[in-house]
């Protein structure tokens, strides 16, 4: 009897449907030289997309749901509470349907990777999303401090 409870998804009377462990084969499928190369470089492809979706994540996208907020505002008679709420699921909207983009394009990262002979078990979306959050943050970092921020010497007496 299995009463592990990694060997049952966490249950100890028995495995959830879909839960079993993902079981790869041992060794990949070699295609050409070509191939591989090919390969190779969608790989690398869909890793630059996943980079800069997840970028927008960080700026563009709020930056966006912000400004048609405003926009509704506006055009409501200074309504700001349908202003925000327009943001808000604008905001909702965009970064749930990237991040299930990204999902997706992380899936067909492994298979591209795996296709290109590589002993590729895990994706590279956490990875990938965390360095862009350090970029996002550095990037935060020097317009605040540098261009727009307190005791600014780029625009001394505030922004524009």
């Amino acid at each position: 009897m299995r009463s592990d409870p990694s060997d049952t998804g966490g249950m100890f009377v028995g495995r959830r449907p879909g839960t079993a462990p993902i079981h790869f084969r041992e060794s990949t499928a070699r295609g050409g030289e070509v191939r591989r190369r090919l390969d190779t470089n969608i790989a690398r492809a869909l890793w630059a997309l996943i980079f800069l979706l997840s970028l927008c994540c960080w700026g563009p996208i709020p930056l966006a749901c912000l400004w048609v907020g405003s926009q509704v505002s506006y055009l409501a008679g200074n309504n700001v509470g349908l202003g925000i709420l327009v943001s808000f699921a604008a905001l909702f909207a965009l970064m749930f349907g990237t991040l299930t983009i990204l999902r997706r394009l992380d899936h067909a990262w492994i298979l591209v990777r795996r296709a290109a002979g590589f002993d590729q078990k895990a994706g590279v979306l956490g990875r990938v999303f965390a360095l862009t959050a350090a970029v996002g943050v550095a990037i935060f970092t020097v317009w605040f401090v540098v261009i727009h921020g307190p005791g600014s010497s780029v625009m001394p007496g505030g922004s524009l």
